[in-house]
């Protein structure tokens, strides 16, 4: 009896002395199973204000599920940047992360790395082809061609239509440019949105003609979209109808700015995507037509509830449904009626206040 007890002290030493050495043992247990909390986490593809609204549905989620949240944003929207930030999170131990992914062409390969290691969701901007374990956020594909049938009211005559976003890398913004230009160019849905050849600049259909480029803008964010408006405005200076499309949140925002300063408000018109504040009092205000938004307080909720889900019963993943769309949303300065198999208009003021409310600023 003495020397099993003797035995026994000796491998509770030993076990001492390789936790204290850093020494890692196959028998290690997740935070959960000795009574902590599962650890997820949100990584963005830039950090735009946009994220803010992602952040407090995280945080919600966080508050009714009792796990622990890490809520990352690249700085700046690179996928070099972002890659670090989620090699960090899976050396921390992280359970699962949800990501919008920047570049799902060149990241599907390191992403199916990280499937194979956390509990992998894609928010906002998927990778079809990765491993992930679903998407959650808009069709955007659909989405893009609410834009143009909004483009088509606000300038029925015809006219120039100039797009604006972040960058094409992102499939989500890929989608939303091909949506709008198909919409516009009166042709059928795309079989496979997530499998085409984009449409190229400089296009005319009609009455309606696209711009020679579409302007993007990262890595820089904001300051270069307010710059690309600004040259854009230059450059179609002479032409009687134009209207500039934003598809990225800060874009609206950074367009109202470019035709206020060159005193071309209600002369150039602007349809938007998203909801940033300055794009719904543009709205109020008569500036922006109308802007179709996506629900990314849903996004941030209903990924970190999944993420939880996942966390404490990994069998879940058999059941997932591997594509969530949350539902997109027209914005308007008043109220009105369904047209075209599209949403009911939203008063721009009631959903204003609804938006306060869910970020705590009512």
């Amino acid at each position: 009896m003495r020397r099993c007890w003797r035995l026994a002290l000796l491998l509770v030493l030993a076990a001492g002395f390789a936790a204290g050495c850093g020494v890692r043992s196959s028998m290690s247990v997740s935070p959960k199973a000795v009574g902590g909390k599962p650890k997820v986490a949100f990584v963005t593809n830039n950090p735009e204000e946009f994220w803010n609204i992602v952040e407090a549905g995280c945080k919600k989620a966080e508050a009714e599920t009792g796990v622990e949240l890490i809520f990352r944003r690249p700085t700046p929207g690179d996928s070099a940047v972002q890659k670090e930030i989620i090699d960090t999170l899976v050396n921390q131990g992280v359970d699962a992360i949800g990501v919008s992914v920047i570049d799902p062409v060149n990241q599907t390969s390191y992403l199916n790395e990280i499937a194979g290691k956390v509990k992998l969701l894609a928010v906002d901007n998927d990778a079809p082809d990765s491993r992930r374990a679903a998407y959650i956020g808009t069709d955007n594909y659909s989405a893009g061609r609410a834009v143009g049938k909004l483009v088509k009211e606000v300038m029925p005559e015809g006219g120039v239509v100039a797009i604006f976003v972040g960058q094409l890398e992102a499939l989500n913004a890929r989608q939303r440019r091909q949506g709008v230009m198909d919409e516009i160019a009166g042709r059928p849905r795309l079989a496979d949105p997530n499998n085409f050849t984009p449409s190229p600049d400089g296009e005319t259909h009609g009455k309606y003609r696209f711009h020679t480029r579409t302007y993007l803008d990262q890595p820089e964010g904001a300051g270069k979209a307010k710059e690309n408006a600004v040259n854009c405005l230059t450059e179609l200076a002479n032409e009687p109808n134009v209207c500039m499309v934003g598809l990225w949140a800060y874009n609206p925002p950074a367009i109202l700015s470019a035709v206020r300063d060159q005193n071309k408000v209600g002369k150039v018109k602007i349809v938007g995507f998203d909801e940033m504040e300055a794009t719904l009092d543009g709205i109020r205000d008569g500036e922006i037509y109308a802007t179709v938004v996506q629900q990314p307080f849903e996004f941030g909720y209903r990924s970190v509830k999944t993420m939880a889900e996942l966390a404490r019963n990994p069998e879940g993943l058999k059941t997932l449904d591997p594509r969530q769309y949350v539902p997109y949303r027209i914005i308007t300065k008043e109220a009105g009626p369904a047209k075209d198999g599209e949403p009911a208009r939203e008063p721009v003021e009631a959903f204003h206040q609804e938006l306060r409310k869910l970020t705590g600023k009512s």
